[in-house]
């Protein structure tokens, strides 16, 4: 762990973490894969669809806690699959039960199978339910500042806009939109969905994102614990740079080498 990681946590709900990479549990070819690439990834939060894993709900089955245990990582179980507000209620409560009280989730209330993009007002409505219930919600959403602001309104304790669509591979369609939210913002804002490459991963985080969720990037490469490994350096990198602030951008060419004192003819 470098010195900067030490001296700069990602602060959720009052929690803290050195990896500002969080990943997804799905499209790998295995459980064995799923840990070894998590693991590559040095990645400390880790997310898993509640309606599509087995986390002991069905005794017969691979247990995903086996390789991804909660010991080890900060588990994010969340509501892929959802279309409603009241089926991701209910699913962030199972998740509640299954892990013994677990209260920190991730909402995302879809809109369509074509494009998984979510749908607002569902969105707003499981929000504010789960924040009611006592839930510690970080919610998927468009890249809309004033819903952003307003799920932060409700209680959301990090608010994930996406880059592009989920699993496309896209990269970060509108970081202007991103930008604008994270001028308002007093949560973390995590860009959720679309991220395909490292340098993607890199972008979102010299933009100043507080991190960046990755699942299709790694599990979809051909070495998924290579990609993995690679995110892991592109997140960090992309932090470094932003805390450093590039140099201005400048019109004209700039000397790199100082001028004072050149010998003239």
């Amino acid at each position: 762990m470098s010195e900067l990681e030490h001296n700069d946590p990602l602060i959720i709900a009052g929690q803290s973490f050195n990896s500002r990479l969080l990943v997804g549990t799905g499209k790998y070819k295995d459980m064995a894969e799923t840990g070894a690439a998590i693991a590559a990834s040095g990645a400390e939060i880790v997310t898993m669809a509640v309606r599509r894993t087995n986390l002991g709900q069905n005794p017969d089955e691979p247990n995903l806690l086996d390789v991804i245990s909660p010991e080890r990582y900060t588990l994010l179980p969340n509501t892929a699959g959802c279309y409603t507000a009241d089926d991701a209620v209910r699913t962030c409560r199972l998740a509640r039960e299954l892990l013994d009280g677990h209260d920190l989730v991730k909402l995302e209330v879809l809109g369509d199978q074509k494009t998984l993009y979510p749908n607002i007002i569902e969105t707003v409505k499981a929000a504010e339910t789960l924040v009611n219930d006592g839930f510690k919600v970080m919610v998927y959403t468009n890249d809309d500042p004033i819903v952003a602001k307003r799920l932060e309104e409700i209680g959301c304790v990090a608010v994930m806009p996406l880059g592009s669509l989920i699993g496309s591979g896209l990269g970060i369609q509108n970081p202007h939109n991103i930008r604008l939210i994270m001028e308002e913002a007093r949560v973390p804002i995590l860009v959720d969905a679309g991220i395909g490459t490292p340098s993607e991963a890199a972008m979102a985080m010299e933009m100043g994102c507080a991190g960046v969720l990755v699942n299709s990037a790694i599990a979809g490469a051909q070495t998924p614990i290579l990609m993995a490994k690679a995110m892991q350096k592109a997140v960090q990198a992309g932090r470094e740079a932003h805390l450093a602030v590039r140099m201005p951008r400048r019109a004209y060419a700039s000397a790199s080498s100082p001028l004072d004192g050149v010998i003239s003819n």
